[in-house]
């Protein structure tokens, strides 16, 4: 008896010891990978010392982080469980790297921002956890979101409603493929559609695109099957474009509607393009192709004014197009989203394209079409930075511009603490002998946040937005970011307008509003609830005018 008392007690120390001496193991080689993570060198040092890439680690992180104990709770977990991940083989078919081949650090910050574009993912992360006799492991860390949408929304702007149902999947099996049914009743029509869109189809480059829809005024079809640039290094891309919808367009005038027209349209484009790419830090890309593009219209009332029927047109012109890129990008936070990472390209690019409609192609009509585009960015993302766009396209017939359009855009991005931002973007636009279905208007809808939607009307368009942003750390359920802006919009149109009117000068508005930002939820929805009050119009509007809305930006 005593002796197994004795035996009891050594083996119950015995075991004591072991545990003991694996928990001293277990710090001490917790210990030994902190240092040797702290003691990796940097990407520049890793790309300096032609470090070869060796193991290539995804890790997918679920929707919720159980190991944070707000979000370890039943209803979380069950989320998780019943979420389907990310497929592994998705996400690493856009890395643009390979285990053998050189790290570089440029191609590890473009996959991120590829990996980081995608809707079904919040984030990406790419770092070296490993590096011994020239070889660097590397670890991609990303986070799913949920992407099975039912959804009922109301949005309300320029004084109209708009009422969504819909139920979507945006990461089909996990695949990154996306599926949607939506119903949409709106002020122009109600509109059931499909769409099922694949960025990556067969896990690879190529982009699959079909939308079918069917509207109270008619229907509409869109193909798209196209490998695009992928990415700066990408040498060659091809596509084919197809869409065609019949629908009825209506002419607004000081928000009310003055005419209403039917328009069917047909568009076709196929495309190739070739690149040597990206050296010296610039990419150059040449593209050729064909589009077939036409329009017809047709009165539907007999009280319309009949300069306000846009004329048919059809055009069939070839077309050759050159594009170059300087490879400058930059990440921050708390810009146009809340907490999280954003990327922001502050690079020189300039887009052009010359194609020819003649008669001998099948066009009603000879014409040169033309297209330039350019940007760039000035600045730090981190502190203020000035981000330019500008483009200018249209036709040349019989010497004359027609349906030519200029515009420019400037947004302005200054950080006046950890969390308040000054944000002030100003456009404008001028047209020369616009078609009658394209002309310049502005309202609630599209930046007057103050006035009904489509109030003016003309040829030239000009708006400046003034905004002062809060990020709050607010975060309920950890599901929703918060944030607030206090804003003042002012801008006009002016010119030639079809419906005769003149221009009622510069209108004003101020507001404030508050922004929800979901976390968890696919897509890069900024939840807009907006209060403004018009400064300048007629008393016919309301002194009041309340906007929610979802847009992709703050």
């Amino acid at each position: 008896m005593h002796d197994s008392r004795i035996a009891a007690i050594s083996q119950k120390n015995h075991r004591g010891s072991w545990l003991t001496g694996l928990l001293i193991f277990s710090m001490l080689a917790t210990e030994v990978r902190a240092e040797a993570a702290a003691g990796l060198p940097s990407a520049r040092e890793l790309a300096s010392a032609g470090a070869v890439i060796g193991d290539i680690r995804i890790v997918r992180q679920n929707v919720f982080d159980l190991s944070i104990p707000e979000e370890n709770n039943a209803l979380y977990r069950l989320a998780n469980r019943l979420h389907m991940q990310t497929r592994e083989s998705v996400i690493r078919q856009q890395l643009l790297f390979k285990p053998g081949e050189v790290y570089s650090e440029r191609l590890v910050d473009e996959s991120e921002r590829l990996l980081r574009r995608n809707i079904y993912l919040y984030d990406a992360r790419i770092r070296p956890v490993r590096y011994v006799g020239g070889v660097v492991d590397l670890e991609v860390t990303t986070r799913d979101v949920w992407t099975l949408m039912p959804g009922f929304s109301v949005s309300r702007k320029g004084g109209e409603n708009r009422t969504r149902f819909s139920i979507s999947e945006n990461n089909l099996l996990g695949s990154g493929a996306r599926v949607k049914l939506a119903y949409i009743d709106d002020v122009d029509r109600e509109s059931t559609s499909f769409e099922y869109a694949d960025n990556n189809l067969g896990e690879s480059w190529t982009a699959l695109q079909v939308f079918v829809a069917d509207n109270s005024d008619g229907d509409s079809q869109l193909l798209r099957l196209v490998r695009p640039f992928f990415a700066l290094d990408s040498r060659w891309s091809g596509g084919l474009e197809v869409f065609d919808s019949d629908s009825e367009t209506r002419f607004y005038e000081l928000g009310e509607e003055v005419a209403e027209y039917r328009e069917s349209s047909r568009y076709l484009n196929g495309f190739g393009g070739v690149s040597s790419g990206l050296k010296n830090g610039w990419v150059r890309r040449y593209t050729a192709g064909v589009t077939i593009d036409e329009h017809r219209f047709l009165n539907t009332t007999d009280q319309m004014l009949p300069q306000l029927l846009p004329a048919d047109r059809e055009l069939v012109y070839p077309w050759l197009g050159v594009e170059l890129i300087e490879d400058r990008f930059e990440t921050s936070s708390n810009r146009d989203q809340i907490d999280r990472t954003e990327d922001f390209y502050l690079g020189q690019r300039l887009a052009a394209r010359l194609g020819y409609a003649g008669s001998t192609l099948g066009s009603d009509r000879d014409a040169l079409m033309f297209n330039v585009a350019a940007s760039r960015g000035f600045g730090d993302m981190g502190k203020k930075a000035l981000l330019l766009r500008s483009s200018v396209d249209g036709r040349v017939e019989h010497g004359s511009l027609v349906n030519a359009l200029w515009h420019v855009n400037a947004r302005y991005y200054r950080q006046t603490s950890e969390k308040h931002l000054a944000f002030m973007t100003l456009s404008a636009s001028i047209g020369r002998n616009l078609d009658l279905d394209n002309p310049l208007m502005l309202g609630g809808d599209n930046g007057l946040r103050g006035y009904p939607l489509r109030y003016q009307i003309g040829d030239k368009r000009a708006l400046l937005t003034l905004e002062y942003r809060y990020f709050t750390d607010w975060y309920p359920f950890r599901l929703v970011r918060v944030g607030g802006a206090v804003f003042a919009d002012a801008g006009r149109t002016w010119g030639d307008n079809p419906a005769g009117g003149g221009s009622i000068g510069l209108l004003k508005d101020v507001g404030f509003g508050l922004r929800l930002v979901p976390t968890r939820a696919s897509g890069r929805e900024v939840i807009h609830f907006d209060i403004a009050f018009p400064l300048d119009g007629d008393r016919s509007i309301d002194s009041v005018q309340i906007l929610l809305e979802s847009k992709t930006s703050f």
